[in-house]
C-alpha cells in the first residue's frame, strides 16, 4: 500500500463541555438548578456562595435598568431588564446537537487562556438578589413553604388518634403498619391477604395470624378520622361515611338508598344511570335522585386534606408587575430575586493557586476554570429567561390587562425570529420555568397557543378559546348543560371556526365533564 500525505477541508459541530454544560442548564426547572448548583459547590472548591455583606456585585445588577419599549402613542409602555445582546447565545447556536459530540483531535477540557489571575467574572453574580425573606416576625406575610411544613400529614394525624387505643402490642404494630400503607388519598392498595403474603411467603400459619390482625387493625383504622379512611375501593369509602349517617338517623330514606346504590357497579353511579340504578335497587327515581345528591356530598379522597402543600407550590422565574392601568398600563419584568443565586469564585483559594506553582497546579487551574464557566453559564440562562419572558410580555400585552380571553396567537418561530435564538433554545426556555402575572402563576409555555381562523379572517388563540369554553359552562343551566356541539355552535357566534371534536378536545383538557355527567338531577 502507498503511502501518502493530503489534505481535506470539513466542517463538523463539536460541542465543548462549557457548551454542553451550557445546554443543560438552560433546560433545567428552579428546583433542578438548585440541585445542580448544590452538587458543584460540593464538588469545585473554587466555587462559592457570596454572603450578604458582598462588597462589588456582578450579574444581573446592569440588566435589573428598566428600559421602555418604543410603542406608538396610547399602546403603553414595557419596563424590562433584558439582556443587551440580541446574538444568538452558544446554547442556541448549537441547540440542535446532541451532548457529547466532540471533535476527533478535541477531547473534554476546561482549561482556559491559562491565566490564574481573579477577574471581574470571578466576582459574585445575581449580587442585587437579597437572601430569602423569613417572615417569623411579620404577622402580615406568612412564608407558604413553612405553613405547609408545619402542616400535619394524615399518617401523623391517625398515629395520635391510635396512642388513644388501648391496644396488645401485637394490634397495635398491626395498626401501624395499615397506616404507614396508606396512599395520599387516604386509601389501602392491598388486601390483609396480600400484607400477609408479602411479610410471610413460605409459612402458612404466620399468614393466617397476620390476616387476623391485619383484619382487627382494618375495623380500628376505618373507625378512625377522616372518614372512609382504610378503604379499598370508592365504594367501600363512600359506604364507610354513610354508615355512620345512617345511625345517626335510620329514617333517612336518601341515606339508605345511596347504601344500596353503592353495592351496585360504581360505573353506573358515575354515569348517574337513575333508571338502571333505580330497577337494581328496587327504589324509585326520585329516591335514587334524592340519593345521588348525598353522595356528590361525600369526600371521595379521606386523605385530600393532608396532602402536603409543599408539593404545589411553584416559586416563579419571573415576576411581572403592573405599572398604571388601563390601555397605559406599563409592564416591569424582573428576575425573581428568590431563585437567582449568588455565586463567586472563592478568592482566597484562586490567590493560592496563583500565588504556588506546584504538583497538581494544572488540574487545580482547570477546576477554576470550571467554576468561571459555571457561573457564566447560569448568568447566561437567566439573561435568557429574562429576554424570552420580555418578548412574550410584549406580544401578550392584551393578557396581562385584560385576561385569558385576550391572549392571541403565538409560536415559538415568532418568539424565535425576535430574539436572533434557535426554536429549540425558546422550547428550552419555556419549560418548566414560571412567570408570576396579575392573573396568577403560569408556565411559560401557557402563553403559547395555536390559531383558530374567524369569520372575519383572522386569528384566534387556542388558549382563549378554552376559556371562552369554561365561561360557557360556568354559565350553563344545570339541567339542561350544554353539549359539545351546542359549545360549537355557540363559537361560531362569535366568529370563531371550531369543530365539536376540538371542542370536545379542549373541554378534556380543561377537565371539564361531558353535559350527560355535568347534568343536576
Amino acid at each position: 500500500m502507498k503511502q501518502g500525505l493530503s489534505l481535506r477541508v470539513s466542517q463538523h459541530l463539536a460541542l465543548t463541555p462549557q457548551l454542553q454544560q451550557s445546554i443543560r442548564l438552560l433546560q433545567l426547572s428552579t428546583l433542578e438548578l438548585g440541585q445542580e448548583i448544590q452538587q458543584m459547590l460540593d464538588d469545585n472548591p473554587f466555587l462559592d456562595v457570596q454572603g450578604e455583606d458582598a462588597g462589588d456585585e456582578f450579574g444581573i445588577a446592569t440588566s435589573d435598568a428598566p428600559r421602555v419599549a418604543d410603542e406608538p402613542e396610547g399602546e403603553g409602555s414595557f419596563e424590562s431588564t433584558p439582556a443587551a445582546t440580541p446574538a444568538e447565545t452558544p446554547s442556541s447556536a448549537a441547540a440542535d446537537a446532541e451532548p457529547g459530540e466532540f471533535g476527533a483531535d478535541e477531547s473534554p477540557s476546561w482549561e482556559g487562556d491559562g491565566t490564574t489571575e481573579t477577574v471581574a467574572d470571578d466576582g459574585e453574580w445575581g449580587g442585587d438578589a437579597p437572601a430569602a425573606r423569613r417572615n417569623n416576625n411579620d404577622d402580615d406575610e406568612v412564608d407558604a413553604t413553612e405553613l405547609a411544613r408545619g402542616s400535619e400529614s394524615l399518617q401523623s394525624w391517625l398515629h395520635r388518634q391510635a396512642l388513644a387505643l388501648r391496644l396488645s402490642e401485637e394490634d397495635s404494630v398491626a395498626l401501624r403498619y395499615l397506616i404507614e400503607s396508606l396512599n395520599d388519598d387516604g386509601y389501602l392498595e392491598e388486601s390483609p391477604e396480600q400484607m400477609a403474603q408479602g411479610l410471610a411467603p413460605e409459612d402458612l400459619e404466620q399468614q393466617e395470624e397476620l390476616v387476623h390482625r391485619f383484619t382487627m387493625a382494618l375495623r380500628l383504622l376505618q373507625s378512625l378520622d377522616p372518614p372512609g379512611v382504610g378503604a379499598r375501593t370508592l365504594a367501600e369509602c363512600l359506604t364507610l361515611q354513610l354508615k355512620p349517617m345512617l345511625e345517626d338517623d335510620p329514617g333517612d330514606e336518601a341515606v339508605g338508598t345511596a347504601l344500596k346504590i353503592c353495592r351496585q357497579p360504581i360505573d353506573l353511579l358515575a354515569k348517574r344511570d337513575v333508571k338502571r340504578l333505580a330497577n337494581a335497587t328496587g327504589e324509585s327515581e326520585a329516591n335514587v335522585k334524592a340519593a345521588i345528591g348525598v353522595i356528590t356530598r361525600l369526600e371521595p379522597k379521606p386523605g385530600r386534606r393532608f396532602v402536603d402543600v409543599e408539593r404545589n407550590i411553584v416559586v416563579p422565574d419571573v415576576l411581572v408587575t403592573q405599572v398604571g392601568r388601563g390601555t397605559r398600563a406599563n409592564f416591569r419584568v424582573q428576575l425573581n430575586p428568590d431563585v437567582v443565586p449568588r455565586l463567586r469564585v472563592h478568592d482566597v483559594y484562586a490567590g493560592a493557586l496563583k500565588a504556588h506553582r506546584g504538583e497538581g497546579h494544572q488540574a487545580l487551574q482547570q477546576r477554576l476554570q470550571e467554576a468561571r464557566w459555571f457561573i457564566k453559564n447560569i448568568q447566561q440562562r437567566f439573561d435568557t429567561i429574562l429576554r424570552v419572558s420580555t418578548a412574550i410580555v410584549e406580544r401578550q400585552r392584551n393578557f396581562f390587562i385584560h385576561g385569558e380571553l385576550a391572549m392571541r396567537p403565538l409560536v415559538l418561530r415568532e418568539i424565535a425570529d425576535e430574539l436572533g435564538l434557535h426554536e429549540s433554545t425558546i422550547s428550552r426556555v419555556t419549560t418548566a420555568k414560571y412567570m408570576s402575572t396579575p392573573f396568577g402563576t403560569f408556565e411559560l409555555k401557557y402563553f403559547f397557543g395555536s390559531a383558530l381562523g374567524t369569520e372575519t379572517g383572522g386569528n384566534a388563540s387556542s388558549t382563549a378559546v378554552r376559556a371562552l369554553i369554561k365561561q360557557f359552562v360556568a354559565a350553563e343551566n344545570a339541567k339542561k348543560p350544554l353539549s359539545d356541539s351546542q359549545i360549537s355552535e355557540m363559537l361560531k357566534e362569535q366568529g370563531i371556526e371550531c369543530a365539536r371534536r376540538t371542542v370536545a378536545k379542549y373541554r378534556e383538557a380543561l377537565r371539564i365533564a361531558p353535559a350527560n355527567l355535568r347534568k343536576e338531577l
